[in-house]
């Protein structure tokens, strides 16, 4: 009797005994806040992430401190804003690797693993147990997998990387996809796999109300047709047949994310390690679907810096799971989370804020109140024209903007104009708030260096 019961016991351990949790980050590419079935979107299917925010917290006011690529992905890794770490574009941060969350968990003892888009400079090989960095196209010919998709060849890395790990060490993975970015080089931009190709097709795609000329026409005076975000929006979305098109594939490429998404959590569960698995989806930087006449993303407009965000801990109380959150947590938050789900310090020069203070019961004293607003930074790229640099103070009710390069100010009321449509700087009624946010916005400038 006593060995039926060894047996069974044994039957349901995980895989391995292991003193701290795993920890999987799901990082999709160029995918807003709500594009997601569980944010109400009417049209694109995410069952899987969905389900997964059934099992955890999805955090709706989630924002970007940098809204493109390089950057954001050296936020994400060292838990400062670009002010601090120093990539202004697409190399390596000047952060210390022993500094960043993966190093740390490294030498605390993690299988460390990357699967796709890295976008700092060539990934250091020789930091990572296993690694495989690759993004800029939808398509790809290898002599491993032949003919394959980019987001198909994501899940086969990430489920050689989960079979293949030994089973006495806790491990760490981002799948880092590359969709839902588009093929810049290519007319169709955005290529799916042919078997997405029946989903949405006899769905038409809404457009948002202030995809329109004068919307366009609004923007500072500095925005012309020179404006890679205007560029981009000639590329996909100026006329209404292209919308359509564009637009579904791009969802179908969400989807895709979406499926492989499901692979990874099943291959965890089914290995018995999910209930031990820290697992986080979010993405880069939000995207413009044609709002303000524009396409892609950098500037402080909400459909460019919020981006989703969804923690399943099994630490999580029952209470809290399949909840949200409507705090502004930051892409920066994630390093420190990650280091205290692993049961390491984080560094002093570490900007961001352990997200578990939200979610996890108290111990010790309670946490500081969370935060009620945050700096936005955006470097120039290229020159002012291609896309000026932009900075904000953001708060739930109100947005502060500036453009430095031309000495431009914007204030947008986000409670009564959530569009950003009506900019209130020269409204002398708005004058002692412009000030009073005008100061604050330097003073967390200034913190984020």
């Amino acid at each position: 009797m006593l060995s039926l019961y060894l047996l069974l016991a044994a039957s349901i351990v995980p895989a391995f005994a292991a003193d701290k949790m795993n920890v999987v980050v799901l990082y999709a590419d160029d995918w807003r806040h709500d594009t997601l079935g569980v944010a109400g979107n009417p049209v694109v299917k995410t069952p899987h992430i969905d389900q997964l925010a059934s099992q955890g917290i999805r955090f709706t006011e989630n924002c970007v401190t940098t809204s493109i690529c390089g950057v954001s992905r050296a936020n994400l890794y060292t838990g400062q804003w670009m002010s601090r770490h120093g990539n202004r574009g697409f190399g390596m941060w000047k952060t210390p690797w022993e500094q960043t969350y993966l190093g740390l968990l490294k030498a605390n003892g993690y299988y460390l693993g990357h699967v796709g888009k890295w976008h700092n400079g060539g990934i250091p090989q020789d930091k990572f147990d296993f690694a495989v960095a690759y993004h800029g196209r939808h398509w790809y010919e290898t002599k491993e997998y032949g003919r394959i998709h980019v987001t198909k060849r994501n899940e086969k890395d990430a489920l050689k990387f989960l079979r293949n790990r030994p089973e006495d060490q806790p491990f760490y993975l981002t799948v880092s996809f590359f969709a839902t970015h588009a093929e810049d080089g290519h007319k169709d931009q955005y290529l799916p796999q042919p078997e997405s190709m029946e989903l949405y097709k006899d769905v038409a795609i809404p457009v948002p109300p202030n995809a329109t000329q004068e919307s366009w026409e609004r923007l500072p005076d500095f925005f012309d047709e020179k404006n890679e975000g205007r560029n981009r929006w000639h590329w996909r979305f100026d006329d209404e047949a292209k919308y359509q098109r564009m637009m579904k594939n791009y969802f179908r490429l969400a989807s895709e994310v979406d499926s492989t998404c499901g692979v990874v959590l099943s291959e965890l569960k089914k290995q018995g390690v999910l209930d031990n698995t820290l697992v986080i989806f979010t993405t880069d930087n939000g995207y413009y679907h044609g709002e303000h006449g524009l396409a892609d993303k950098w500037y402080p407009h909400q459909e460019s810096i919020r981006v989703p965000l969804i923690i399943a801990d099994p630490r999580m109380p029952s209470s809290k799971k399949g909840t949200i959150n409507e705090e502004f947590t930051l892409s920066v938050d994630l390093a420190p989370t990650i280091l205290a789900t692993a049961g390491v310090e984080a560094p002093q020069r570490m900007q961001g804020r352990n997200i578990g203070d939200l979610y996890l019961p108290v111990v010790d004293e309670k946490p500081a109140a969370w935060r009620k607003e945050f700096f936005y930074e955006h470097p120039t790229l290229r020159n002012k024209d291609f896309i000026p640099a932009s900075e904000a103070l953001v708060r739930r009710d109100w947005k502060y903007m500036f453009w430095p390069e031309d000495n431009v100010e914007q204030l947008f009321d986000l409670k009564n104009d959530p569009r950003e449509e009506n900019d209130l700087v020269s409204d002398s009624a708005q004058a002692k708030r412009l000030a009073e946010m005008r100061k604050r916005f330097n003073e967390l400038k200034e913190a984020a260096k």
